[in-house]
């Protein structure tokens, strides 16, 4: 009967979004969190956290580097097009202002995790807190065009995602060895700590208005070409970032749970973007890749070397590489990503995916 009810809500949602107004009337969606998701808010900060030279964006539709940390197109930009909205602009963007400001922001900055001296080798980034202080001004800003009102209603209705949690492992916890958190915390009080800060920020969003939020867990950190190139000798999943995903994700869910169940609503979706990323990790051939170890753009071994450049080696076909750069998934394995984040079963999306969420919200 469940599946039944899933299938139905989700052939709803394939009218739903057919039917729906394009541009300026669609839902304003907000977007939060690191590199994952950034849509070039770091192009305009002193930051070695930049992903604004080529090759990157090599096919966007401009065929030019936008601070996306993407060949072409990321999570964000995906969602949006699936949805029939404008992709977001950065915060810091110049141009976001006047109309394109209710098509909603992107805050999130390359660098940054859930604790705030996360990536601080990056110099000037937009740590989660300030991020949620843009979100204020934000507001404030609107409200002037709109009224206190009107931007509230924006607000509830839009959808946010954010994207949290890599960064405070493979840029803190594990950045070098005796790393300042590893010599404060164990891996498992590090990650109660991790999911307890999380809380709070998630506790903020929804102060701040937010009530459909897609929080996405970590991947499989340990699998990406730049830890096999430091950390593996026989193209193995570096084993303790690995055990840091293996607590992390299952804890996120149960603080979400916990969350919507004080809140007395669904208010948060748990995105396991480890299993969404696994899949193709696991099996890159089942998904039309040649490899999921080797990144697309990169040096050294499995080009998982430093930063992608136009001095490294490039891939002719970026849709046979599941990883772009040594961090970053290709624009297909994105895609992939977030067909499970609208379709997923229960083991990909809890309590429900997002064409679920919109398919009920249309009947009430």
């Amino acid at each position: 009967m469940r599946k039944q009810l899933f299938t139905f809500l989700a052939s709803c949602l394939v009218l739903i979004i057919a039917a729906a107004p394009r541009g300026a009337e669609a839902r304003a969606f907000f977007v939060f969190g690191d590199s994952l998701v950034d849509n070039g808010n770091n192009n305009y900060l002193l930051t070695s956290a930049r992903a604004d030279s080529p090759p990157y964006g090599i096919d966007f539709p401009s065929h030019r580097p936008t601070g996306r940390f993407s060949n072409g197109l990321n999570i964000p930009d995906i969602i949006s097009e699936q949805m029939g909205m404008e992709s977001p602009l950065p915060y810091l963007a110049p141009e976001n202002k006047g109309q394109n400001l209710l098509n909603g922001a992107n805050f999130a900055s390359a660098g940054v995790g859930i604790l705030n001296d996360t990536g601080f080798q990056f110099l000037n980034i937009i740590h989660i807190t300030k991020q949620l202080e843009y979100f204020q001004q934000y507001q404030t800003r609107v409200s002037s065009q709109i009224g206190e009102e009107q931007t509230r209603q924006l607000v509830n209705q839009a959808l946010v995602l954010i994207t949290l949690g890599g960064n405070d492992f493979v840029n803190n916890y594990y950045l070098v060895p005796f790393s300042a958190r590893s010599r404060q915390f164990s891996l498992p009080d590090y990650v109660r700590y991790l999911i307890s800060e999380y809380r709070k920020v998630l506790t903020k969003l929804y102060d701040l208005g937010a009530r459909k939020v897609i929080v996405t867990g970590t991947g499989p950190m340990g699998c990406v070409p730049a830890e096999l190139a430091q950390r593996s000798r026989t193209g193995e999943c570096a084993v303790e970032l690995m055990r840091a995903a293996s607590l992390f994700n299952p804890q996120l869910t149960n603080m979400i749970n916990d969350l919507n169940n004080q809140l007395g609503s669904n208010v948060f979706m748990a995105a396991n973007t480890m299993d969404m990323h696994m899949d193709f990790v696991s099996n890159p051939q089942a998904f039309g890749f040649v490899t999921s170890k080797v990144a697309c753009c990169g040096q050294g071994p499995y080009n998982g070397i430093g930063l992608c450049t136009p001095l490294s080696n490039l891939c002719p076909n970026r849709d046979l590489y599941a990883f772009w750069d040594p961090f970053h998934p290709s624009e297909k394995a994105n895609r992939i990503i977030v067909q499970q984040i609208f379709t997923g079963s229960s083991k990909y999306m809890h309590p429900m995916n997002l064409s679920a969420v919109l398919a009920l919200e249309s009947w009430t």
